[in-house]
């Protein structure tokens, strides 16, 4: 699936990641390409800027680190603030997927 066909849930998807753990940006895209059983491409057209969207919202913190090839690397980490807004976005999402699945399964 194209990176454009997961605009809308982009900032949700790396939330989620990062609340398992920090990691810099290519290990975030691994991260949600690989949870989505390769469903997912994950370009990094959209993936920079949001995590740096997410960031200037503090809903991210950052900080220099390295990355597993020992370069050096942003390294991102989900804060406080993020993790309610994960809660939230994981139950209005939850609550999205019931209202299309009802309309799918209808009729």
């Amino acid at each position: 699936m194209a990176s454009d066909s997961i605009y809308g849930t982009l900032n949700l998807l790396i939330l989620k990641v990062l609340n398992d753990g920090p990691a810099h940006g290519l290990a975030v895209k691994q991260r949600i390409e690989n949870l989505a059983g390769g469903q997912l491409n994950v370009g990094p057209g959209a993936l920079y800027p949001a995590l740096h969207r997410l960031h200037r919202a503090r809903l991210l913190s950052a900080e220099w680190g390295v990355s597993g090839k020992n370069r050096p690397a942003k390294v991102y980490r989900l804060t406080s603030k993020g993790q309610q807004r994960l809660r939230s976005e994981i139950r209005s999402w939850q609550r999205h997927i019931r209202s299309v699945k009802a309309v799918l399964e209808g009729g």
